[in-house]
């Protein structure tokens, strides 16, 4: 669909037209009457003469030209209202030091690649991010402490660079699962929907924070919002790379997670509880999240529109260009 995006610019176009209008009155008024000249024989001009009163054409397009590129001409589909599926979600992740422990694969061209807890949760959850539509997600990172990485937005390529540049320990090395749900409760007040979920990813035990996870449940239970809990990792030891006195080497960590409380939050909260040991589980378990958690929205849906006036703003200065050249050199007119 063509449409120009600034159309009052089009506006200038009348004005050029009235501008004309006054100049040809004008000229028409300055003529000379002469008597018949029957018998003269016309004068023949050459073509340079009849190439000259080409020249102001050129002026009068390029104007016009440039007046279109004011409007900014432009190609693509119109704004469509369409029903279709959508919750708020907000991704609370866990960015606590036990998720630099190694105990997830990942099948690379048939090479097995060893990979963090966090970057095992960034491949799901970016694939999970791009099936969505319709969805306002926002995202909450919690450590020690708690705190807003982007609130909810249908901007998916936005959520899925942020959430690739997320880093372990940037909230701190505990665990504070009570504040990660009172802040997602506060995202989620920020835009009304019928239907508000929060997906929880920890693979440690609650040991930090002002909000005990009891009480950040019990909001969540009121407000009627499912945290869907998700217990990352195996449970016992598990190995993480260190840097020693002879260079990087692998040693075995105790870890440390509550899947009882993370039961509970899932039970009382009217949703489930996953427990994700590797990646192909991991992945089931966001697969069936999406299956799940679906609802009837009206959203807005825009197609990018390319944008036309670059070619006819160069075009129209081009034009410009030629006019100004030829009318002060080989067609410059002397009063």
């Amino acid at each position: 669909m063509f449409r120009f995006a600034s159309p009052l610019f089009l506006l200038l176009l009348f004005v050029l037209v009235f501008v004309w209008f006054l100049r040809l009155r004008k000229k028409s008024a300055n003529h000379i009457k002469v008597s018949s000249l029957k018998g003269v024989e016309p004068l023949s001009y050459s073509f340079m003469v009849r190439l000259s009163k080409l020249v102001p054409i050129l002026k009068t397009i390029s104007l016009i030209l440039l007046i279109l590129a004011l409007a900014r001409p432009q190609w693509g589909d119109q704004k469509i209202n369409v029903t279709t599926e959508g919750v708020n979600i907000i991704l609370a992740v866990d960015l606590s030091e036990s998720m630099r422990a190694l105990d997830f694969s990942l099948d690379f061209k048939g090479d097995k690649k060893i990979i963090t807890r966090l970057a095992a949760v960034k491949i799901v959850v970016r694939d999970f991010i791009m099936k969505r539509e319709g969805d306002r997600i926002g995202m909450v990172v919690f450590g020690s402490n708690a705190f807003t990485q982007l609130p909810l937005t249908r901007d998916y390529n936005t959520i899925a660079f942020i959430l690739d540049r997320l880093k372990i320990g940037a909230a701190g090395p505990k665990t504070a699962i009570g504040d990660a749900i009172g802040i997602s409760l506060k995202r989620l007040e920020d835009i009304q929907s019928k239907s508000n979920i929060i997906i929880l990813m920890t693979d440690g035990k609650s040991n930090s924070g002002e909000l005990s996870w009891q009480d950040a449940t019990k909001i969540a239970a009121l407000r009627k919002v499912k945290i869907y809990t998700i217990g990352v990792g195996t449970k016992g030891e598990a190995p993480f790379l260190v840097d020693g006195l002879f260079g990087k080497r692998y040693v075995y960590q105790k870890v440390d997670v509550d899947l009882d409380a993370l039961k509970t939050i899932a039970e009382q909260t009217q949703a489930d509880f996953f427990e994700a040991k590797d990646l192909n589980s991991l992945g089931r378990i966001y697969e069936m999240i999406n299956n799940l958690e679906k609802t009837k929205v009206d959203v807005e849906k825009w197609v990018e529109y390319k944008e036309l006036y670059p070619g006819v703003l160069v075009t129209g200065l081009i034009l410009l260009l030629i006019y100004i050249i030829l009318s002060n050199t080989r067609f410059l007119r002397i009063p």
